[in-house]
């Protein structure tokens, strides 16, 4: 057999082998897809006329986690929109911006450890985001529980005294306070804990692997997010979404009203509601 008929024999059989693999992966991913999202229509006029008549209202927001990822493109959202009269960073430092369109931004740094002595840096704020949060391969499991549970929740407390009404908590896909898994049994607690609490509004988002490109992601994460932005590109997948359309669709659904005080966005309907906008 010459080298030629060799290689290509070679090559066909993995091409075969490839294509079973992503048939095998997309079946795989349909049978843990989310359910259908909620029918978000075109609403790019309609979102214009309720940014104005939400601009009007004078109302101020704050962000805790805006140094991570999503709060970093929430907070950009938030400024090209401008749909707040205020916007105030609670965080554990001072961070530095460049650019006017910071400038009028107000910033409180706190202990998380002695939030209690804090809780003026939470008074006066109409709407909560919360973007906090960190992974137990990176912090640990004990301090992971003590910033996604203890920090979280202690935060949305002193926000809920101090007359904020309207809450936003970034969880994670698969949250379930019952599951054996520490992360996702973390995440659900205190999506269900904050729930309590009885704000006016409450929203919890639930995204799938974020894409975004992590300065300090291992090997196999960046692999995976590779993989998972290839395969969303080509086919829905509730398993991956674009930060942007994260914070796209945080910032689109402060201005709804939906009829239930509290609401989970499953990732699709976090891409359905980001995706909606067209800006």
């Amino acid at each position: 057999m010459s080298l030629m008929k060799l290689l290509g024999n070679t090559l066909g059989k993995a091409t075969g082998l490839l294509a079973v693999l992503i048939v095998v992966i997309a079946a795989v991913l349909n049978y843990f897809d989310d359910p259908d999202p909620v029918k978000y229509t075109s609403m790019a006029e309609d979102m214009n006329t309720l940014e104005e008549n939400f601009r009007q209202q004078n109302k101020s927001c704050f962000i805790l986690g805006a140094s991570g990822e999503t709060g970093r493109v929430l907070l950009r959202e938030l400024l090209e929109r401008n749909i707040f009269s205020k916007i105030t960073l609670i965080g554990r430092r001072q961070l530095t911006f460049e650019g006017k369109e910071y400038e009028k931004l107000a910033q409180e740094v706190v202990d998380f450890e002695k939030l209690d002595e804090h809780a003026a840096a939470f008074q006066g704020h109409d709407v909560g985001y919360c973007c906090l949060g960190t992974t137990r391969a990176k912090a640990g499991a004990e301090m992971f529980v003590r910033v996604d549970h203890d920090y979280v929740l202690k935060s949305a407390e002193l926000a809920k005294s101090g007359g904020c009404t309207q809450f936003h908590l970034e969880s994670s896909r698969g949250a379930d306070k019952t599951s054996s898994f520490l992360y996702l049994k973390v995440k659900g607690q205190v999506e269900a804990e904050i729930e309590a609490l009885g704000f006016d509004r409450y929203a919890i988002y639930r995204p799938g692997v974020l894409l975004v490109d992590r300065q300090e992601s291992r090997p196999a994460e960046w692999l995976a997010r590779k993989f998972l932005g290839a395969f969303s590109s080509v086919c829905s997948t509730s398993m991956a979404i674009p930060i942007q359309v994260v914070a796209k669709a945080m910032v689109s659904n402060t201005l709804l009203q939906p009829e239930q005080k509290t609401e989970i966005l499953e990732n699709k309907d976090i891409a359905s509601l980001g995706k909606s906008v067209g800006k």
